[in-house]
């Protein structure tokens, strides 16, 4: 009795490990479209910006919930949208123009 639960302990642990964490099931259950965000999330902004987008990154602001326009602004032409009031003040953002493709991406892991 003690070695069927023993295996099932094990099993259930490895189960586990392959399933990945919740972070990643939620954005699977988002659609392909916010996944895609968020490996490109990881690769270009994690550098600057919090691993959680709704915090603080070592130099740039949280991000969650930015709109399209203002991540087209900032990640091609370096700038604001008109009116947009920003959370920093600084301009040490480069311009990341191999990502003009993937805004919707980003913005759909974003939301």
């Amino acid at each position: 009795m003690c070695i069927r639960w023993s295996l099932f302990f094990f099993l259930s642990l490895t189960l586990m490990a392959c399933t990945g964490d919740s972070e990643n099931a939620t954005e699977t259950a988002q659609g392909p479209n916010a996944d895609r965000g968020r490996r490109l999330y990881l690769v270009n902004c994690l550098t600057c910006h919090n691993r959680d987008p709704a915090k603080t990154g070592a130099t740039g602001p949280a991000i969650k919930g930015s709109s399209n326009a203002l991540l087209e602004e900032k990640i091609l032409h370096r700038r604001y949208p008109p009116g947009y009031v920003p959370k920093r003040n600084s301009a040490v953002m480069p311009a990341f123009n191999h990502l003009k493709k993937a805004i919707p991406d980003l913005a759909a892991y974003l939301r």
